[in-house]
């Protein structure tokens, strides 16, 4: 076990030091008053510093100095990634001097102020929006768009990066949160962490002194959905809450108790704490990571008459995605379940990951520690 342990701590540090770029979100404001267009574009400093460069001195350290000698370098870099056409028209773009930095929950952000006029007071608006999108597949540009009197907002990907808007129809305002619902569970790697402890003795039942195999499959699909289920409600509430203002905890205080549920997944697989009702413990973890996801949404910002809609596309599209987890990894753990190969080479050493990343991230987020992971 101790070797184990050693092993497994030097993989998750050796992946740390050769991580690759940490997904990330830009954040897109844009208002049209008839023709006039006024911009305001908060793109995270770590992501220009990966694309064009931003720490000249190679120190490791992003100061405001070197931001302000790149403003030019990076007005231009992100004007040459964002096309704003009114009725087929193009609407040029400029930016408005003066560089700002403003504080996200995961970061520094550049604040950039642009500008733009189109030729006649648009019924159409077609963005077209490719920043990053060459040098990381997992960035997702949010869009806020005011436009006469109407707020829409949408989400650019790799597969949707031109978006046309002429009204924030139900529809369109579903489609947008739902796709959402099902990228913030293949994205979290906290989420996937999470999940992955649960469902790992979802076809084992503990019994003294070790493990018993589940004896049917639809039975270990029935109580790994209602986990699954029981943690979407859970998170649905807090997240309906907290996106409805109605209370909005501290977010470095969340995103730790996030990383203790993590580490409680995997330690609770490795030395039983919880083993009855576990439909519980996965709704009182459901509660805390609803309330760490609300603030990506108000950030993305919900839309004024779509809330509702809004709020249950994305829980929608996040029950659905663990579902299909379920239906595709429970199968497969089934099949191995009467292996002790499967005990000691699955359950173990997957539990004791969930635990490390789990501690990693909260002495990370808790401490504020500078600690390097693979996710």
């Amino acid at each position: 076990m101790t070797r184990l342990l050693l092993f497994v701590a030097l993989l998750i540090g050796s992946l740390g030091s050769a991580q690759a770029h940490k997904a990330s979100d830009s954040f897109l404001r844009i208002g049209l008053d008839q023709s006039a267009i006024e911009v305001r574009w908060d793109i995270a400093l770590r992501d220009l510093d990966f694309a064009i460069g931003l720490d000249s001195d190679a120190d490791g350290a992003i100061t405001w100095g070197e931001v302000r000698r790149a403003e030019a370098a990076i007005s231009a870099h992100a004007l040459s990634r964002l096309a704003i056409r009114g009725d087929a028209v193009d609407c040029p773009l400029l930016a408005v001097p003066g560089l700002q930095i403003a504080e996200h929950s995961d970061g520094r952000y550049a604040v950039l102020s642009l500008s733009g006029r189109c030729a006649a007071a648009p019924a159409q608006i077609e963005i077209d929006y490719r920043l990053l999108f060459d040098i990381d597949a997992q960035h997702r540009g949010l869009l806020n768009l005011r436009h006469g009197g109407d707020s829409q907002t949408a989400v650019f990907a790799p597969d949707r990066q031109r978006q046309t808007f002429t009204s924030g129809s139900p529809a369109r305002v579903f489609q947008t949160y739902f796709s959402e619902g099902i990228w913030h569970v293949w994205k979290g790697a906290d989420h996937m962490l999470f999940l992955a402890g649960l469902f790992l003795p979802a076809v084992l039942r503990r019994k003294k002194g070790g493990w018993e195999p589940a004896v049917s499959l639809p039975a270990a699909l029935r109580e790994t959905a209602a986990l699954i289920t029981a943690f979407t409600l859970a998170h649905a509430l807090t997240l309906a809450l907290a996106a409805s203002g109605v209370f909005s905890p501290p977010s470095r205080l969340i995103e730790s108790l996030v990383a203790a549920s993590v580490l409680f997944a995997g330690l609770n697989n490795l030395l039983p704490m919880v083993q009855r009702r576990l439909w519980l413990l996965a709704g009182f973890f459901g509660l805390i990571h609803g309330a760490a996801i609300a603030g990506a949404l108000l950030e993305l910002g919900l839309p004024v008459q779509g809330r509702v809609t809004a709020l249950l596309a994305f829980n929608v599209g996040v029950e659905l995605a663990q579902l299909v987890l379920v239906a595709v990894v429970v199968p497969l753990c089934f099949a191995g379940r009467n292996s002790a190969g499967f005990r000691n080479a699955v359950l173990v050493p997957a539990s004791l990951i969930v635990a490390i990343a789990g501690l990693a991230w909260l002495l990370q987020r808790a401490l504020d520690l500078p600690i390097p992971m693979p996710f």
